[in-house]
Parts: structure tokens; sequence; C-alpha cells
């Protein structure tokens, strides 16, 4: 199996069986982001434990197989990263899939190895990078609510 074949698996697999997928029907409206330009849409509920950590990170929305696999590796890298950690992974993440940063530091990432190829497609960076905008923009609010 070539590494393409298994970035593919790996991103389908995320896709299919998205993880902290859930019903939020608490969550403020607010909460979406959406892509106008391919119809991608996300709600995003990120909860803090009472140590300043991201205790949990949940979605819920619609898009293609990029916008949703990228989403579910999201919850998965947030999850018990402070606030100042997520926000500069975010950073990290979303320069890198802009081509602005060393994409072979997504192998030390588990799962967002896969998204390395959205590099060569402009076109499909905002797909990936969706989830990624909406937790900074949640994660940057409730900074601000807890100063």
């Amino acid at each position: 199996m070539a590494f393409e074949d298994l970035y593919q698996e790996i991103i389908l697999d995320h896709y299919r069986h998205p993880r902290n997928f859930a019903v939020l029907d608490e969550v403020s409206d607010e909460n979406i982001h959406e892509n106008p330009t391919c119809g991608d849409s996300i709600k995003l509920d990120i909860r803090l434990g009472e140590d300043g950590r991201i205790e949990s990170v949940r979605f819920n929305g619609r898009g293609c197989a990029i916008s949703v696999a990228s989403a579910s590796m999201m919850t998965e890298q947030l999850a018990g990263l402070t606030i100042k950690e997520a926000l500069a992974k975010i950073s990290s993440f979303v320069r890198i899939l802009r081509g602005e940063g060393d994409a072979s530091q997504l192998a030390e990432w588990g799962d967002l190895v896969a998204l390395e190829g959205v590099v060569k497609y402009p076109i499909r960076v905002k797909c990936a990078t969706l989830a990624w905008h909406a937790a900074s923009d949640l994660l940057v609010s409730k900074s601000r609510g807890a100063s």
C-alpha cells in the first residue's frame, strides 16, 4: 500500500466515523462557521476543565471528506491542551497547510499527517482549516472571558 493510499484511508475513516461528532443543540448558532464557496459548515463546542485545559472538543456539521476528517482529527489534537498551547498548534497547522510552515511537522501529530497533501491543493486548504479557524475564534473568545 502506497503512502497516498494509507493517507486516503485515514481521511476516509475520520470522515465516515468522525471522532467527537455530537448533536450540539445547546450550543449557540454563533459558533457556526461556514465556507460559502463549498458549503462546508461546522458548529463547535469546546469545554474547559477547572485546570484551564481543554476537557473536550465536539463538533457537528456537514462538509466534504477533508473538512469533516480535519475537524475529527482536530478534536483529538486539542484535548488536554491549555488555550495558549491549542492556539499555537492551530496557528502552526494553518501555516503548514498554507505552505508557510514545515509540513514534516505533521508526521509528529498522528493522523494529521494524512492532510499533508492538501498543501498541493490551495482550494482545499479552506476545507481543511475551517474547524481550526472556528476553534481559534472560540478559544480566543473563551480566553477573553476568563480574563
